[in-house]
């Protein structure tokens, strides 16, 4: 219990001496605190190459007695409850990084229109001690293997060094294409997806070596509003955002004979 308190304490301090947590939240951010809104995070505070992850059974056991004693009573209020979610967030970030954050960006509206699916929302998800620990911890494994998985998908979609102005464009658009058929199967297309979808692709251009805020930009005035809560996109228009991004990342249309 000794190493279960000083990781609480470590929280704690985390808490009082860097961040600002207020007690309500926007959806998948902890109280519109953009440092621990996973929405908002760069690539590199979330790429699992860069950012270790160590776990194991000890490391389990411990996390999991921690959140336990933090769940909040029987009967608890809205408020309480999402108190207790930030509290988690704040935890977790300390422990392992500010990846960790994104363990509740659930899918849905309850979730804010992110992947995971072990996680509803406060109101549903919290109950008692041992189910909502276990939730938790179910919950930011099935994170940190997304963004694994995320990782190898960019490795894999990411145009080859010496590629010409055309190959180039061809593979952001097939990268583009691919990424958002993938949120968009893992998301079911329901309420808020398409703000995993710019995270995931800005997160991509971004792990090409783009800087972040000119990703972002390309990202938005590629789908520029195309996409819709509860709406599957046609082939078509997934398609042209793929086109869109990729012209006005290299200025040429990619080869569609490819």
């Amino acid at each position: 219990m000794g190493g279960a308190r000083n990781l609480r304490d470590e929280a704690a301090s985390l808490w009082h001496d860097r961040l600002v947590v207020a007690d309500r939240f926007w959806r998948n951010a902890t109280a519109i605190n953009y440092e621990l809104a996973p929405a908002w995070l760069p690539w590199s505070a979330v790429d699992p190459d860069v950012v270790a992850f160590a776990w194991d059974e000890t490391e389990a056991s411990e996390i999991t007695t921690v959140i336990a004693s933090m769940v909040p009573s029987d009967g608890a209020r809205w408020e309480e409850k999402h108190r207790f979610t930030s509290e988690v967030t704040v935890l977790l970030a300390a422990r392992y990084g500010r990846w960790a954050c994104g363990w509740h960006w659930a899918v849905g509206e309850g979730g804010g229109g992110g992947v995971v699916t072990h996680w509803c929302c406060a109101s549903h998800s919290v109950g008692g001690p041992a189910v909502t620990a276990a939730k938790v911890v179910a919950s930011l494994l099935e994170w940190r293997d997304w963004l694994e998985e995320l990782a190898e998908r960019f490795e894999q979609l990411t145009p080859p060094d010496g590629a010409d102005v055309e190959d180039r464009s061809w593979h952001l658009e097939r990268a583009a294409t691919r990424l958002v058929t993938v949120v968009m199967d893992r998301t079911g297309a329901e309420c808020g997806w398409y703000g995993l979808c710019h995270t995931v692709l800005t997160w991509f251009l971004s792990s090409t070596g783009m800087g972040a805020e000119g990703a972002k930009k390309a990202v938005n005035a590629a789908i520029g509003g195309r996409f819709k809560s509860w709406t599957m996109p046609s082939r078509t228009l997934i398609d042209a955002v793929g086109e869109d991004l990729a012209v006005d990342l290299t200025g040429t249309q990619p080869y569609r004979e490819r």
